[in-house]
């Protein structure tokens, strides 16, 4: 096996790339920048510069692996067309070339609450409005995926039970990008996890599951 992850040098991004390196998982990394990402990811982490709004550069990064995480976001800015064009336009582009090399398992980050439209987070250019379509393209693709969906971020080691439900049934909650990038990674190892989309938040008072019962417990 070997994993292509692209937006690696972003804060759950490199927690993926952390995630599979410690499971002996060979990693090669999309980045834009080198320079910055040598200082960041481990140093076994295999580079190669490029972007997913230039289709061209996508080629020579997918060649020959066998999985894909996508754990790009768009930056707040005042770009209106941000949102469109990282969360959309350039996870259209790397699953148009994940079915090129017939890549076995696309792993996608999302956010909760894609499926509100009257939620803040569309006030940043209906940033969850092109999540959401870029989940939709994945899941009409015919590639094998799961597409992950956690409620907000913390950069924290706190660890309580990971809470994971079906689409459009978590509407609130937080969980480390430590717990975020644990579920991509383990999403591999698990039949059931194919072809769904676990919303995951953590809470102290659930009851602590195994991978395997939690991915089982998600209706398709």
């Amino acid at each position: 096996m070997k994993a292509l992850v692209v937006g690696a040098t972003g804060e759950t991004g490199r927690r993926i790339v952390q995630q599979l390196t410690a499971q002996n998982i060979a990693v090669r990394a999309l980045v834009r920048d080198r320079t910055r990402s040598q200082e960041i990811l481990p140093a076994s982490t295999e580079i190669v510069v490029g972007d997913v709004l230039e289709p061209k550069t996508l080629t020579a990064a997918i060649a020959d692996c066998t999985v894909i995480f996508c754990a790009t976001g768009a930056k707040p800015s005042l770009n209106p067309f941000g949102p469109y064009q990282v969360d959309f336009e350039g996870t259209k582009n790397l699953v148009d070339a994940a079915k090129a090399y017939q890549i076995k398992h696309f792993v996608l980050v999302s956010s909760l609450c894609t499926s509100q439209f009257f939620h803040p987070l569309n006030l940043f250019w209906l940033i969850l409005v092109w999540k959401q379509q870029a989940e939709q393209y994945l899941q009409r693709s015919g590639l094998t995926y799961t597409i992950v969906r956690p409620g907000g971020l913390k950069n924290t080691e706190e660890r309580p039970p990971i809470v994971m439900s079906s689409a459009d049934t978590l509407f609130e909650g937080s969980i480390s990008r430590d717990q975020v990038a644990q579920v991509c990674v383990e999403a591999l190892s698990y039949p059931s996890a194919q072809n769904k989309i676990v919303e995951i938040v953590a809470r102290p008072e659930a009851t602590e599951q195994s991978f395997s019962e939690l991915f089982a417990g998600v209706t398709a």
